[in-house]
């Protein structure tokens, strides 16, 4: 069932939205050469509690930390650890949430850790505008099949894979509500778009092919190429004056 968001819903979304863009902010920030992945965990986790919000990903389905830090060839749910050190030229994903009020933001960012490759880099710049024409798209009367439409028709004119096993999702109440919001489809298909709709959109594109695994841990998705990939995301609200984004500072 789609929920639809009052004014006042909204206004406590958009500030789980702040909360959840300072902490992904932060661990970008840090995302350098040397330092590793339960640090950058440590740093969202921190931001998110000092503005008194609760980690929306600890122990969500039994996750064990506060993001998801994925690094190169892999995609989502990667696992912090003391011993996964980044190291120049790597590229990694952070994925985090915050609940406050009652309501959750959701979003998620891949940076580059020092210099990459042009090959890389264009990969990056490609998914961050697959997920600027996702939203572009994200206007009441229009449906989900436009969104996903205009991530899998950008991402391919590149060659690149579009991961059709994990999509979008609506975000309020609990971090994955309905709608699910895939990155693949066909114009003018799907659910219908009406204002008061909180949406998670978030291109998840892969180098090459779009087939990808989950690694024995149970959690971290790798791409079945073992090339990289790239996962970028915002919760946003459907309004009668277009898109807004609610997790940005």
């Amino acid at each position: 069932m789609i929920i639809l968001k009052t004014g006042k819903e909204l206004a406590l979304m958009a500030k789980a939205g702040r909360i959840t863009a300072e902490a992904l902010q932060a661990g970008i920030k840090a995302a350098k050469p040397g330092v590793s992945t339960w640090e950058l965990n440590r740093i969202v986790h921190d931001t998110i509690t000092s503005r008194g919000a609760t980690p929306s990903f600890l122990g969500l389905y039994g996750f064990p930390a506060a993001a998801c830090i994925s690094v190169n060839e892999e995609l989502i749910h990667g696992i912090p650890d003391k011993k996964h050190v980044l190291k120049e030229g790597d590229i990694v994903s952070i994925d985090c949430g915050a609940c406050i009020g009652g309501y959750h933001g959701d979003s998620a960012f891949t940076v580059a850790v020092g210099e990459t490759t042009p090959e890389v880099g264009k990969l990056l710049e490609v998914t961050q505008e697959c997920l600027r024409r996702g939203i572009a798209a994200a206007l009441a009367g229009n449906r989900l099949g436009d969104i996903g439409s205009a991530v899998q028709t950008y991402a391919e004119s590149f060659g690149y894979g579009v991961v059709r096993e994990y999509v979008g999702h609506g975000v309020g109440r609990k971090m994955h509500e309905d709608p699910e919001v895939p990155n693949y489809g066909k114009a003018g298909r799907g659910v219908r778009l009406m204002p008061g709709m909180t949406i998670a959109i978030e291109p998840m594109i892969n180098m090459k092919g779009e087939g990808v695994y989950t690694l024995d841990n149970d959690w971290t998705v790798v791409t079945e190429s073992g090339l990289p990939c790239a996962h970028f995301e915002h919760t946003i609200a459907i309004t009668d004056n277009g898109p807004v984004i609610l997790t940005q500072c």
